[in-house]
């Protein structure tokens, strides 16, 4: 039997299998810069998450401080008599209405704003009212400053600014609120905002209500 003859021993050339070669790919300058974009913008977006939270970190503190203030100048506010006439008046415990004469206030009808030289600290005239802390401002007083009610600063607040605006305003619903003055013209029904600036730029504002229930209580 003759060999094949693709075998040697025929004297035929052999056969060989060829197999395809894999292609190699690489990255192209284009991808590679796009890579480095994309991974750019999102370092920075994590960095500026991160510095976010860092900066926010102390805000509570902050807020809290702004609060108390707030809450605490409120409170002393609402606590003040709001009579028909300055409590000064010699008939502020008996006058019958908002006026001056017949049997009602002898010389000063209570109003928006401090009377006679009244300040937050003064001794012999103090904000005696509610409306007399209209256009109160801590960096303006004197003395200035976060202080208490004898003047004295309070220690850790030297960044903080407090304002008081004070203002008539309806309370209740309508048909049934309480008018934001009486017959005669005067205040009965006030808005107090108090604004409160601290570190960073922060603002707070809160607001309360304060109604003429006991014109004649000092």
């Amino acid at each position: 039997m003759s060999a094949p003859p693709d075998s040697p021993a025929g004297g035929g050339r052999r056969a060989i299998s060829r197999m395809p070669f894999a292609r190699q790919s690489g990255i192209s300058l284009i991808e590679l810069i796009m890579f480095v974009v994309i991974l750019a913008v999102g370092v920075a977006a994590l960095l500026q998450v991160f510095s976010t939270t860092v900066r926010k970190s102390a805000d509570p503190i902050v807020r809290k401080q702004m609060l108390s203030i707030a809450e605490a100048l409120m409170e002393e506010i609402q606590a003040r008599p709001f009579t028909y006439c300055d409590p000064d008046d010699f008939n502020a415990a008996t006058a019958g209405a908002a006026l001056v004469g017949g049997g009602n206030c002898q010389a000063t009808v209570e109003a928006i704003g401090p009377e006679g030289g009244e300040t937050r600290y003064s001794t012999p005239t103090p904000f005696d009212n509610v409306n007399d802390y209209n256009n109160f401002d801590t960096n303006t007083a004197a003395p200035a400053g976060i202080r208490d009610l004898s003047g004295a600063a309070i220690a850790g607040l030297a960044g903080y600014r407090a304002q008081v605006s004070i203002a008539t305003q309806a309370l209740g619903p309508v048909g049934s609120e309480v008018p934001a003055i009486d017959g005669n013209g005067a205040p009965q029904s006030l808005v107090i905002t108090i604004t409160v600036n601290g570190p960073g730029n922060d603002t707070l504002v809160l607001q309360g209500h304060r109604t003429r229930f006991a014109p004649n209580s000092l």
